[in-house]
C-alpha cells in the first residue's frame, strides 16, 4: 500500500487574514527544508523534526518526517529522535545541536550559556548562527500551525 500524505485543513483561522504567514514564509526560505545553509543537511532537518516533536505540531511532525526521508537520513534517527539522549545513534556534534534545540524550544533559559559553550566547541559562529535561526523559525511555524488548526486529513 503507497505510502499516502494528508491534505490538511484550517479548523481555525485562514492564517492569510494577516501578512503575518507571508512574513513566515519568507523566513521559511531563509531557513526552512529547502534554504541553502552552512550547516549540515541532515542536521538542520533533525533539528527541524525536533522542534515539531516537541511542540507536537501535527504539520510540522507529518512535513519534516517525510524530509527526514527524503534526505536520506538514518531511519534509526528518525525513529529515536524523541529520545536522543537515551541514544548513542547520534554523533557529539548532533547531541550539542539536539540539546541547544530543545534548550531554546524549551524557553527557560537554565543554563543556555553552558548548552551555548558545549555547541560551540563543534559548530562554528555562523553555524550556531544557522542552529538558533532554524530552530526559532521552526518554533514560529509550530505556533502558528497550532494556531490556525491545520489538521491532517486523508485526500478524498
Amino acid at each position: 500500500m503507497p505510502d499516502t500524505q494528508p491534505d490538511f485543513k484550517d479548523t481555525r483561522f485562514d492564517p492569510d487574514l494577516t501578512p503575518f504567514h507571508d512574513h513566515a514564509k519568507q523566513l521559511a526560505g531563509a531557513f526552512g527544508y529547502t534554504a541553502d545553509l552552512d550547516l549540515d543537511k541532515k542536521l538542520a532537518q533533525l533539528l527541524r523534526l525536533r522542534v515539531a516533536q516537541v511542540n507536537t505540531c501535527s504539520y510540522c511532525l507529518i512535513l519534516h518526517s517525510k524530509a527526514a526521508r527524503d534526505q536520506k537520513i538514518d531511519t534509526a534517527k528518525i525513529d529515536n529522535l524523541a529520545s536522543w539522549w537515551e541514544s548513542e545513534l547520534y554523533t557529539p556534534p548532533e547531541r550539542a545541536a539536539l540539546r541547544y534545540c530543545d534548550a531554546l524550544t524549551d524557553g527557560k533559559g537554565r543554563d543556555f550559556q553552558g548548552v551555548h559553550d558545549e555547541a560551540a566547541q563543534h559548530f562554528s559562529e555562523k553555524e550556531i548562527a544557522e542552529i538558533a535561526a532554524i530552530v526559532i523559525n521552526m518554533n514560529l511555524w509550530t505556533r502558528l500551525k497550532l494556531a490556525q488548526g491545520a489538521t491532517p486529513v486523508f485526500p478524498e
